[in-house]
C-alpha cells in the first residue's frame, strides 16, 4: 500500500491510498478518514459506497461525512467504484464499465478479468484496512448512494453478521426490474437470472432481510426515481415486517446536495449501532 496524500481533517486525518488488487488485477485507490480517537486505539468503521461515474473522491469531498464521523469517533472508508487502468475494459456509456462496477463479480468478457468489485469490497479491502490502520473490524456499518446504495443493501443482507447497520441514499432498489440493473447485469453476468437476483435489494429483502436497523432516504424530486424503484423495496420491507425507516424527502433530487443534507442523521444512525 502506498500513501497518496494525508491531510488534517476535523481533528483526524483524511488519507488517500493505493494498492495492488488481486481480484481487480490492477491498482485500486481508496480514501479513509480516521478520527482523532484512532490515536488511542481501534475505532469502528463506516463504509461509504459511491454511485455511477464516481471515484473514491466524490463522496470524500462532497458528502460532508468527516465532520459528523469525527463527532462520533468513527472512521469512514471511501472505495472506488470500479477497476481502473489502460488494460481495464470500458464502455462509451456512463453506466457501464469504468465508474460503473455495480459491486458484482463479472463473469462475462470483456469484464471478467478485472470487474470483481464484490470480492474487492467484501474480502480484499477489509484485509488491507485491518492490516494497516487502527480499526475495530468487529464494529462495521455500511451506507452508499445510488449504485452504492444498491451495493450497501445487497452486501448487508448477503453477509449476515458483518455489518451492524445499513443505510442508503437513493439506492437502486430493484435492479432486475430496472434499466439501471438489467443492462449491467446482462453485460457483467450474462443471462444468469439467479446471479442477478443475488444482487437485487428488493429480492434479498423478500428472501433474507437484515438483522439490524435500516435507514433509507430518497428525494421526492429525484430525477432517476423511476429507475431507483423505492416503492418495490418499501413493499418488500413491509411484507417482511423488517425493522426499517424508509423516507421520501420532499423536494430533494439525486445530487450530493441531497446526500450532504442527511449525512449527519445517517452517521448518527450508524453510531447508535456501532456503539450499542
Amino acid at each position: 500500500m502506498q500513501t497518496i496524500s494525508e491531510n488534517a481533517c476535523f481533528g483526524g486525518t483524511q488519507g488517500v491510498y493505493t494498492h495492488a488488487s488481486k481480484p481487480c488485477a490492477c491498482d485500486m485507490t481508496f480514501g479513509l478518514f480516521m478520527p482523532r480517537e484512532a490515536e488511542d486505539g481501534p475505532v469502528p468503521l463506516l463504509w461509504y459506497l459511491s454511485g455511477l461515474t464516481c471515484t473514491h473522491e466524490n463522496a470524500m469531498t462532497k458528502a460532508g461525512a468527516q465532520a459528523w464521523a469525527a463527532e462520533q469517533g468513527i472512521a469512514v472508508v471511501f472505495p472506488d467504484t470500479s477497476p481502473r487502468g489502460e488494460d481495464v475494459a470500458d464502455d462509451e456509456a456512463y453506466d457501464l464499465g469504468k465508474g460503473a462496477g455495480f459491486y458484482v463479480n463479472a463473469t462475462e468478457d470483456p469484464w471478467a478479468p478485472h470487474y470483481r468489485m464484490w470480492d474487492y469490497i467484501t474480502e480484499e479491502l477489509p484485509k488491507v484496512l485491518d492490516h494497516s490502520f487502527a480499526l475495530d473490524m468487529s464494529r462495521q456499518a455500511i451506507t452508499g448512494h445510488s449504485m452504492g446504495g444498491h451495493g450497501a443493501l445487497t452486501m448487508a443482507m448477503s453477509l449476515p453478521g458483518r455489518f451492524r447497520s445499513v443505510s442508503a441514499f437513493a439506492p437502486i432498489s430493484n435492479p432486475t426490474d430496472s434499466d439501471w440493473g438489467r443492462k449491467q447485469f446482462s453485460a457483467y453476468l450474462g443471462n444468469n437470472e439467479e446471479a442477478g437476483a443475488a444482487h437485487d435489494a428488493t429480492l434479498l429483502m423478500q428472501q433474507k432481510g437484515f438483522e439490524g436497523p435500516v435507514l433509507i432516504d430518497t428525494g421526492s424530486k429525484d430525477q432517476f426515481i423511476d429507475l431507483l424503484k423505492p416503492e418495490a423495496l418499501a413493499a418488500a420491507t413491509a411484507a417482511r415486517r423488517q425493522q426499517a425507516t424508509l423516507r421520501l424527502q420532499p423536494g430533494y433530487d439525486h445530487s450530493y446536495f441531497f446526500v450532504s443534507t442527511f449525512m449527519e442523521e445517517h452517521v448518527a444512525f450508524h453510531a447508535d449501532a456501532l456503539y450499542a
